[in-house]
């Protein structure tokens, strides 16, 4: 499933916290804020230095309890490093989330390629289309209009 279809961008629900989260499987994105840069390493790979600012990263959650189980952990910043991700969550905060129930994460990724691949491989190591499902977004730079309901 796309978020965007041939009529134009369909806009998609930002959550701010994980309260009205829906319990369905689907993808999302995190905005996340990363006060402090960081270095990121990945299982094999050299270190990158992540520098401070926003970043979008796209997964998608297909298990128990759905999105609000997948988001909800996410925003927790006290848990086991699992996921590539948890490696930013754990450091930074989530400022909020975009959800498209039953949604693709490579879609939301698609969507946002306008967007800069700050870490090659982060998040989809298990996916062969995407470069990364981490995307940095700069300063002064718009998001599709799909995600404008956002911050």
């Amino acid at each position: 499933m796309s978020c965007i279809d041939e009529d134009g961008p369909a806009p998609l629900a930002f959550h701010r916290d994980g309260l009205s989260l829906p319990a369905v499987a689907g993808a999302y994105v995190l905005l996340l804020d990363m006060a402090r840069g960081l270095s990121v390493v990945l299982p094999g790979r050299a270190p990158v230095r992540l520098p401070s600012g926003r970043y979008l990263y796209c997964g998608s959650a297909r298990g128990p309890g759905g999105i609000a189980a997948r988001v909800r952990r996410h925003m927790r910043r006290d848990k086991p490093v699992r996921w590539h991700v948890d490696r930013l969550t754990t450091q930074g905060s989530v400022a909020g989330v975009w959800v498209v129930p039953d949604g693709d994460e490579c879609a939301l990724v698609r969507a946002l390629s306008g967007l800069p691949v700050p870490v090659p491989g982060f998040g989809s190591s298990d996916c062969r289309d995407c470069d990364s499902h981490l995307l940095a977004w700069p300063a002064g730079q718009a998001l599709p209009a799909a995600f404008r309901a956002g911050p």
